[in-house]
């Protein structure tokens, strides 16, 4: 099994545009593929393997929220495989069910040999490869890696990357801008306390309640962070301390009971990943944190809804406005896949045609590296799918300034990993919306599950502090 790329072989290797010739990632905004509709997709790029592959490559992914991506992801994997010599198997299931059927994998030591997950996949590190062979290549050819995604993938403790992340999606506020109007704020909320506010009158005006998850599930554990973030709190500090037991953490998880009593119903405490999308597209939502696909999915079975849908930045709360990603993308190669070195080099051939992943999630998945995409700018403020007004994604333009990795100040380690996995926080501000515990009460319980985490990881050398 090759844990590392050859560097020589990389640079003999030779980049091909399909149609056209050059190499990836030095397209200006000028000579780059341009999207001025859906007929109009971005030319994918080939780049020939640094070895000879061959065998099978199995990749474990999840069924994407935009299903345009997936027929595309399926017949370009397929064709990278015939053009390299391996049979490449694609397999989607629901994001849910991704960690769990990762878990089994690793521990039978068998099963994929590239799988993808879209939220922290840290605690795994000791059953996966070292990608940092896959992130050196990519940023010597498409230079840096904002900086989310590389604290979203590397453990600065064992100075290994635990993952590959090229791409990522960010959470922003999705609002119905007819309800919000009701509430005197058509530009929707900009902060909690306005969200507070006005999703309180629009509930009593119309019953529509606010979509805020506080159930164990990904976009619950997103929302918990961002909150928290905002009022100056954090699972941990930047020296990887755990510090959840704070007035600040009291202080938001007071805030989200309040808002769960003037503004949300009882649901919220059983969403799954799903649930706010569906409620925002039925009508049953005036506010959620989530991607932009609930939006795209009401354009086409709702254009009166997706045409009323809208967007805020990251919230302003008392120390801060800063949003977790709502998707990151964690390519994991576990040490019992049985060919390596083609999931490497798929990852590089999958990266390298990022402007397609974009437009073919319909904006959904953005770059983590830059300057692959440099039409993206261009794409938010003329949207190629056929948004109302066209610049109704313009404010994703800045979403990496208000945006934070999980765990935030500090790494996404393996023991964030595990309290994300385990769903400490929403259910630390579920125990006290319910009223089962005090907000004091259920921050302090909240502290004795991380700090026993962060022990078991801490002793065995993957955590600092």
């Amino acid at each position: 099994m090759t844990d590392r790329l050859s560097r020589r072989g990389f640079l003999a290797s030779t980049a091909v545009a399909l149609g056209t010739a050059g190499l990836a990632g030095c397209a200006s905004e000028t000579s780059g593929p341009q999207a001025r509709g859906q007929g109009d997709a971005p030319k994918e790029v080939f780049t020939a393997p640094s070895r000879k592959l061959g065998g099978s490559l199995t990749i474990l992914m999840w069924s994407h929220f935009v299903p345009r991506h997936d027929k595309w992801f399926d017949r370009f994997a397929a064709d990278w495989g015939k053009r390299v010599g391996v049979n490449v198997r694609v397999d989607h299931i629901n994001t849910v069910d991704v960690p769990r059927r990762a878990a089994s994998e690793i521990q039978a030591r068998q099963g994929h040999d590239l799988i993808q997950h879209i939220a922290p996949f840290s605690q795994y590190e000791p059953a996966v490869l070292d990608m940092n062979d896959v992130v050196q290549e990519a940023s010597r050819r498409w230079g840096q890696q904002i900086e989310l995604c590389r604290r979203s993938s590397y453990n600065p403790n064992t100075r290994r990357f635990y993952c590959f992340c090229p791409g990522w999606s960010p959470d922003p506020g999705n609002y119905r801008r007819s309800m919000w109007q009701q509430a005197g704020l058509p530009n929707g909320p900009s902060s909690w306390e306005e969200l507070l506010t006005g999703a309180t009158e629009i509930k009593r005006r119309t019953g529509v309640p606010c979509g805020i998850g506080l159930s164990p599930e990904t976009d619950s554990n997103m929302a918990a962070r961002a909150l928290l973030w905002s009022f100056g709190a954090s699972e941990q500090d930047a020296a990887e301390k755990v510090v959840i037991n704070s007035p600040e953490a009291v202080a938001a998880v007071e805030y989200m009971t309040r808002l769960w009593k003037q503004a949300e119903t009882s649901e919220v405490f059983s969403w799954v990943p799903a649930s706010n999308n569906q409620a925002l597209i039925a009508g049953k939502s005036s506010y959620i944190l989530n991607s932009i696909s609930a939006w795209r999915t009401a354009m086409g079975t709702n254009p009166k809804i997706g045409d009323d849908v809208f967007f805020v930045p990251a919230l302003r709360g008392p120390k801060a406005a800063l949003a977790a990603q709502h998707v990151i993308q964690q390519w994991i190669v576990p040490k019992h896949a049985a060919n390596p070195d083609a999931a490497k080099e798929f990852l590089l051939h999958y990266t390298a045609n990022f402007p397609s992943v974009t437009y073919q999630s319909e904006l959904y998945d953005l770059p983590g590296w830059p300057s692959l995409v440099p039409q993206l700018n261009g794409w938010l403020d003329n949207d190629p799918f056929g948004a109302k007004p066209p610049n109704k994604l313009a404010l994703l333009k800045n979403a990496a300034s208000w945006s934070a990795n999980i765990g935030y100040p500090g790494p996404s380690n393996p023991a964030i990993g595990e309290i994300f996995s385990t769903n400490v926080l929403p259910t630390m501000f579920g125990r006290a919306a319910r009223g089962q515990v005090s907000a004091r009460q259920a921050v302090a319980d909240a502290e004795r599950q991380m700090n026993a985490i962060f022990k078991n990881w801490r002793d065995r050398k993957l955590v600092g502090g």
